[in-house]
C-alpha cells in the first residue's frame, strides 16, 4: 500500500466505469488501500450506485478514518459506500449475478505475491467466480504493478472479453508501466 501509484489506482476505477454498460447500480471494490480507487469511483458513478468495499485488514479502515483521513475526504461518509470487513473473495463467491463492476486492487498483481491466499482470486476457478458474480455486461477490472501474459489468457478462458491497458508513471520514474485488465462479461 502506497501513494506512488495514485494515477494507476484512479485509472482502475475510471477504466472499469468507462467499460460498464448502462446499468450502474452495484459495484464491488476489493481493497480499500489509501482510497484512490474509491474516490475515483465516487466521482464518476451516479448518486444511486451502491459501492461495497471489501477490506480484509481492520487497521486499513482505522488509518482511513484517522491519520490518512486527509486522503479520503468524505468518501467513507458517502451514503453510497459500505465497508465490509471481509475477504473480497468471499463476497464474490456469495454474490452470483450481483455486480455491475468488480474492481480488484488486491496484492501487487494477479497472483498471491504478498499473500498466497490471493491466488484464489486470479486462478481459473476464481475468475469464473468473478464472472458469475457479475451481471451480463458487467466488468472485472484488475490492477497490477507488473505484466502477466498468462493472466490475459486466463481471463479469456473464463469467458471474458479482455482489454489490457498500460498506465505509465506520470512522475517519470524509471519503472515499467502498471497494467490494468478490463474484462467484460458479454451481455448475450
Amino acid at each position: 500500500m502506497g501513494s506512488e501509484a495514485v494515477e494507476s489506482e484512479q485509472a482502475l476505477a475510471r477504466l472499469a466505469i468507462e467499460h460498464m454498460g448502462g446499468q450502474r447500480d452495484r459495484v464491488l471494490i476489493g481493497g480499500l488501500g489509501m482510497g484512490f480507487t474509491l474516490r475515483a469511483a465516487l466521482a464518476e458513478l451516479p448518486r444511486h450506485t451502491q459501492i461495497i468495499v471489501a477490506e480484509l485488514v481492520p487497521k486499513v479502515v482505522t488509518w482511513a478514518r484517522g491519520p490518512l483521513s486527509h486522503l479520503f475526504g468524505n468518501a467513507l461518509a458517502d451514503a453510497r459506500v459500505s465497508i465490509e470487513m471481509c475477504d473480497v473473495h468471499d463476497v464474490i463467491v456469495a454474490s452470483e449475478g450481483s455486480f455491475d463492476a468488480i474492481m480488484l486492487d488486491v496484492d501487487n498483481g494477479p497472483d498471491g505475491f504478498i499473500d498466497v491466499a490471493n491466488d484464489r482470486l486470479y486462478c481459473n476457478w476464481g475468475l469464473r467466480a468473478s464472472y458469475a458474480a457479475l451481471r451480463p455486461g458487467g466488468v472485472l477490472a484488475v490492477w497490477s504493478a507488473y505484466e502477466d501474459t498468462d493472466f490475459f489468457e486466463r481471463l479469456e478462458d473464463a469467458g471474458f472479453l479482455v482489454d489490457e491497458v498500460k498506465v505509465s508513471d506520470p512522475a517519470g520514474r524509471e519503472r515499467a508501466p502498471y497494467t490494468i485488465w478490463v474484462a467484460l462479461r458479454p451481455s448475450g
